[in-house]
């Protein structure tokens, strides 16, 4: 039976708040409390950010002193994360531009104001139509714009082609079914959130769309496998391996792809 740990109002420690910050020698830190953890987990983010990983009801001094006794864990990670540094392209959405999704490369073909869709509502400003990412002139004009567009239509492409994708890696792993969102999530491809009545939500980033089937399902297996266990040490990955053998050739190929992602950065 897990140790209850004690509360830290108890000890006169204030008391960690989800999605708030810590901050420790320097470093800033989001924190993230997880009701099945019982260790505490660091994640250094593709933007170099950091994540504190808590079990409920731990107490700040503890999480002061997880955060010093890792600090070299920490700066050879951020020398690797620059090693590796993202190379994002940036993309100027004009005419005759490629964008890639699942892999595939499609042009962008501005043209006129489309027609709408049968029905009340207006068409959406990007359609992909015979190999062409089709986007409305008008909305081709503003590139904030025009970003949001294409954001949009990769959310709603992925949602729509997500459906039924989990069930295979869900019952390799023997972990329940996610609910799947699509939406932007800063430099992270992926996230697990654990739901009151036992299934989850894995968030997915729109630009994950743009990777390979292969690669987009390795992201969806990784976050899944949170359902079960919360960090990334050896359970996690033979957990994960059960779903998908080559999980670590996959994970070294998106580390090397992923750099080459468009991520919604504009250009001149």
């Amino acid at each position: 039976m897990p140790t209850q740990l004690p509360d830290p109002a108890a000890l006169g420690e204030p008391a960690l708040t989800e999605d708030g910050t810590l901050v420790v020698d320097g470093r800033e830190l989001r924190v993230r409390i997880s009701l099945r953890r019982r260790r505490l987990g660091l994640t250094v983010e593709r933007d170099r950010s950091l994540t504190l990983h808590v079990p409920k009801g731990c107490g700040l001094r503890r999480a002061e002193d997880f955060v010093r006794g890792s600090a070299g864990w920490i700066d050879t990670k951020a020398r690797l994360s620059e090693e590796r540094r993202q190379l994002h392209p940036t993309r100027s959405l004009r005419d005759g531009e490629i964008h890639r999704y699942l892999g595939r490369d499609y042009r962008l073909l501005v043209v006129d104001a489309m027609e709408p869709d049968t029905g009340p509502s207006a068409a959406p400003a990007v359609r992909l139509v015979a190999g062409r990412l089709r986007l409305d002139s008008t909305t081709a004009a503003d590139p904030v714009l025009a970003r949001k567009a294409l954001a949009d239509w990769y959310s709603r492409a992925g949602e729509r082609w997500m459906r039924g994708r989990l069930q295979p890696f869900a019952a390799r792993m023997d972990v329940p079914e996610s609910s799947v969102r699509v939406r932007d999530l800063g430099h992270r491809w992926g996230s697990y959130r654990s739901g009151a009545s036992g299934g989850g939500v894995i968030s997915l980033h729109w630009a994950t769309f743009q990777l390979p089937i292969h690669l987009v399902d390795y992201v969806v297996a990784h976050e899944l496998a949170h359902a079960r266990v919360p960090g990334h040490g050896p359970a996690y990955w033979r957990l994960l391996g059960r779903a998908l053998p080559e999980c670590h050739r996959l994970k070294e190929e998106l580390d090397e792809l992923g750099r080459r992602v468009w991520m919604g950065d504009l250009g001149c």
